[in-house]
């Protein structure tokens, strides 16, 4: 783990401990505004957010955060625009404008931040574009649709000096940073293995049909930067996540946020070899990617695994979000930032309970532009993470496990896992910094 994200953990605590002194009578998010309203702004800030699923998220997180105007929101769907537009507006007395094309957002220069919440495959596209218009961003995760596209945003973000924080929020939950600044000082020793784990009960999506594209619906956009395909009637606007073409799968879409909570606890940056078995094995329809697997991740020293279940909630296991092993006990770490730490033998010794909310990541964020200093998940620090992801696919998709310099988190060899590093792009749609 880098100095900077050592360093926010270390700041956090007296806000944990402050925290836990006010008592149950307060609520999370009205905790964490009133913490943030003890200043005023000294700078409003305009946002402009990308995608009306996610997004409507963003809305609220955004309108929460004191001294931000959300100027504009996007979608290529008039539906799903017209539904963000009346959300914000139900939410602040500024009016609204809402977008089709977000290129319009980049011409105009008062707005200060670009919260993207479209599909995995515009995130590195949509970000550069941005930054190369001044712009900071906030990225939903991955942040990136590739192992070279998190290159290529992180090195965007240090030519332009932007901040760009991608949104595993968990970095910024009170409770969560608590939890591993304890992981840190040793409370259950030295660490040596984490496992996480994802259940969810997807159904099918069927097998899509060739049909003509909505009215109210501007595919041509939505495909922006990857190379052309028919319109499907099961794909737009949250199938894309199970084809290779635009997704990554579970592993890229849960297993993000589960991975790097256990990368921030080991310590880790990147892997000595990878692994990632698993196949459909529920569904009979157009999915790609696996519905069930493990991804496992060896470091030398620790290694770590994430279980995923995409269409079996197995009710009956009995497990954390993610577990750490040390050598003198384990932690159990929830999906909203509670905690339980456990002696070698199993008695419970500590139980927290979490304290949630997207709210304090964005203002984080809010913060940074405004004063300068840390971000919770800079897309540097971030796209380690997301190279785990990355990486676990591919050794999925060739079959074999992926011997990984550590130094690098470059692939070792293997012509056949190198294709998938990157990917190609619709001409006059790739990526330049």
């Amino acid at each position: 783990m880098n100095n900077e994200t050592s360093q926010n953990a270390i700041n956090r605590r007296n806000f944990v401990k402050q925290g836990a002194a006010l008592g149950a009578g307060f609520s999370t998010l009205g905790y964490v505004k009133s913490l943030q309203g003890q200043n005023a702004p000294s700078q409003k800030l305009k946002v402009g957010i990308l995608g009306m699923g996610r997004g409507r998220g963003h809305i609220s997180a955004w309108s929460a955060v004191p001294g931000v105007e959300i100027a504009y929101v996007c979608d290529i769907d008039k539906k799903r625009l017209a539904v963000g537009v009346a959300a914000t507006e139900k939410r602040q007395s500024a009016k609204t404008k809402g977008v089709e094309d977000f290129r319009r957002i980049l011409e105009d220069p008062t707005v200060d931040i670009i919260s993207i919440a479209l599909p995995n495959f515009w995130h590195t596209p949509a970000a550069i574009m941005a930054m190369k218009a001044g712009k900071h961003v906030y990225v939903e995760k991955p942040g990136s649709h590739n192992a070279r596209e998190g290159e290529l945003i992180v090195a965007a973000a240090r030519k332009y000096d932007r901040y760009v924080q991608m949104g595993n929020q968990r970095r910024s939950y009170p409770t969560q940073i608590e939890s591993m600044a304890k992981l840190h000082d040793g409370v259950i020793g030295k660490l040596l293995f984490s496992r996480c784990w994802y259940n969810g009960a997807r159904g099918s999506i069927g097998k899509g049909k060739v049909v003509p594209v909505p009215e109210d619906m501007n595919y041509d956009l939505w495909m922006g930067p990857t190379p052309e395909r028919p319109y499907l009637d099961n794909l737009v606007h949250y199938n894309w996540h199970w084809r290779w073409h635009w997704g990554g799968g579970e592993l890229a879409n849960n297993g993000i946020h589960a991975l790097d909570i256990s990368r921030w606890g080991l310590g880790t940056t990147y892997p000595t070899r990878v692994s990632y078995l698993g196949n459909r094995y529920h569904h009979n329809d157009d999915q790609e990617t696996p519905d069930t697997g493990v991804a496992q991740f060896d470091f030398g020293d620790s290694g770590a695994t994430w279980d995923g279940s995409s269409c079996h909630t197995r009710k009956g296991d009995k497990h954390p979000f993610v577990a750490f092993y040390g050598e003198g006990g384990s932690m159990h770490c929830d999906a909203v930032g509670g905690y339980k730490i456990f002696d070698f033998n199993g008695k419970e010794m500590e139980s927290v309970k979490g304290i949630r909310g997207d709210v304090p990541h964005f203002t984080n964020l809010a913060d940074c532009v405004r004063y300068g200093g840390h971000l919770n998940s800079e897309i540097g620090e971030a796209q380690i993470s997301s190279l785990w992801c990355h990486l676990g696919n591919i050794a999925l998709r060739t079959g074999r496990t992926l011997d990984i310099d550590p130094a690098t988190g470059k692939i070792i060899g293997n012509e056949e896992a190198q294709k998938y590093w990157g990917r190609e792009y619709r001409k006059g749609w790739e990526p330049t910094i």
